[in-house]
């Protein structure tokens, strides 16, 4: 699995600071982490988080120090387009087509509604967790609060527990169901929670937004994230095209952007 979040945090992390006010919550890293998360736990009550929702997700949890690891041992990308597709696309391109043909019902539903080709869906699905093979085994709200407890991006990651909790709240995913990859992404697509909570549908109507076993709400949520950041419907998606840079909306990396754009063209030449 690749780490979506790696590629691009830094790019993240300058948005959401930007974007997000600054809370009422325990300063980062100045005391316990016990202390911060009762804090913390005030805070999400103030923001409308059940008494339920905050015991049963935050209640017991312990700073996860390879998270932190992992957070200060980031190294920048530097693998160029063709070692990095050459390395993920080969191995994958059986699976795709599969993987076409196994949804091709569903993904003509969601291309219908959001305009977005089967095969950019299914290439980000591959790239991300080999088709929901590898989604992660990080505990989402224990990751997520050991970040936000942390000094580097504490507000970046307060947002995203708040909103993991709000994913719980909806109904969407039991707290002990939400795994995924240290930097709390979530799915098999990959999602941070703020992205899950705007942008993750309902698409097999069974009244959850699950990301984690649905296909079809996984496929669709992609779209819908593609389609929100305005993909044009029936336009290609090479680099230098306007879809392209939709691609860079998912992942900032020129190099992942490639590598989807150039494994999606693969997939559309399968038999």
């Amino acid at each position: 699995m690749i780490s979506r979040f790696s590629l691009r945090v830094l790019t993240l992390g300058a948005l959401l600071l930007i974007s997000v006010a600054p809370a009422p919550a325990a300063p980062c890293g100045t005391g316990p982490f016990e202390t911060w998360l009762e804090d913390f736990k005030k805070e999400a009550a103030a923001k409308g988080i059940s008494a339920t929702v905050i015991q049963a997700g935050l209640t017991g949890i312990t700073p996860d120090k390879s998270v932190l690891a992992r957070d200060q041992s980031q190294k920048v990308f530097s693998q160029t387009f063709e070692e990095f597709s050459g390395r993920m696309v080969p191995p994958r391109i059986t699976g795709g087509s599969n993987m076409l043909k196994q949804y091709g019902s569903v993904l003509g539903r969601i291309e219908e509604k959001y305009g977005v080709p089967g095969e950019v869906l299914v290439a980000i699905w591959g790239l991300e967790t080999d088709y929901g093979v590898n989604i992660g085994k990080f505990q989402t709200l224990r990751a997520l609060a050991t970040l936000a407890h942390d000094c580097r991006r504490s507000d970046l990651f307060r947002a995203e527990l708040m909103d993991a909790l709000r994913i719980v709240e909806r109904g969407d995913i039991a707290p002990q169901d939400l795994r995924g990859a240290w930097a709390g992404e979530i799915g098999q697509t990959q999602f941070m929670p703020s992205s899950y909570i705007k942008y993750a549908v309902d698409f097999d109507s069974n009244g959850r937004r699950d990301l984690l076993r649905s296909a079809p709400d996984v496929l669709a949520s992609t779209a819908n994230f593609l389609a929100g950041h305005g993909w044009k419907r029936g336009k290609d998606w090479e680099p230098g095209s306007d879809n392209f840079a939709v691609i860079k909306e998912w992942n900032k990396s020129e190099v992942y952007a490639r590598t989807i754009a150039y494994f999606a063209t693969q997939l559309s030449r399968a038999p």
